[in-house]
């Protein structure tokens, strides 16, 4: 990264983290009852109880480094099934031009049909050069926001096209990626991808977790699980 490009990412995170306590200070103010569920998209289907890991991914969809994190993830929750939960919170970077517009159409979709949200996440991850700041500096708004609807359509059918695209209109998808934004604030989350294990920070926010660093810090935790259980007195019939 050179020198003026570093100076001015980091500029941006400060200002952006400034922004992000005002709005953490005035969430409860402006909140004045909690959303009807907890925030994010569940990607894994198993139940969950008191001994499942459990792992929050805080992802931009056009946030490169959310995409390069995205793969190893995914290999770790396939690797250990049902002993790991993963949710996936939305935080659209001011500084990322149609964050908050493919955000939206990811609560959409998921609105519309619950079992494609992941698969139109890694369509916005594979195609994300085309809705990334200098790719469209010469385009309107509309026509982005166009493309994004017809992305979101072929991603997940095409008979979903209209109501993708009156989605757009309706002010509820609006507040739910607003809420998506607070609930990141309210955690203090100023940059992706950021990851939560059973509710502590992973260190190095801002970056990739390969492979071996997701089994670096999963391992350990269902290993004393595992010590746990081997130490409760084994009760005789």
């Amino acid at each position: 990264m050179g020198t003026e490009k570093g100076t001015t990412y980091l500029l941006s995170s400060f200002f952006f983290s400034i922004i992000l306590t005002i709005v953490c200070q005035r969430t409860v103010k402006a909140q004045s009852l909690p959303p009807v569920k907890y925030d994010g998209f569940l990607y894994t289907n198993h139940r969950v109880d008191s001994d499942t890991i459990m792992i929050e991914a805080f992802f931009d969809p056009v946030c490169p480094d959310s995409r390069d994190a995205w793969p190893p993830l995914k290999q770790a929750i396939h690797h250990y099934g049902s002993r790991v939960s993963l949710i996936v919170h939305l935080l659209p970077l001011p500084y990322h031009d149609y964050a908050f517009s493919t955000s939206r159409a990811l609560h959409i979709v998921n609105l519309l049909n619950p079992s494609a949200t992941f698969r139109l996440l890694e369509s916005f991850f594979e195609y994300q050069g085309r809705f990334y700041n200098a790719q469209t500096s010469n385009k309107s708004r509309d026509t982005v926001v166009d493309e994004i609807i017809k992305l979101a359509a072929e991603t997940v059918g095409n008979s979903y096209y209209s109501a993708i695209e009156s989605g757009f209109n309706d002010r509820k998808t609006d507040l739910k990626t607003r809420i998506s934004f607070k609930y990141s604030a309210s955690r203090g989350v100023f940059g992706t991808p950021t990851f939560y294990i059973n509710g502590f920070a992973v260190p190095d926010s801002g970056s990739a977790i390969d492979y071996k660093q997701w089994r670096s810090f999963i391992d350990p935790l269902l290993q004393a699980q595992s010590r746990k259980r081997d130490d409760l007195p084994h009760l005789s019939l």
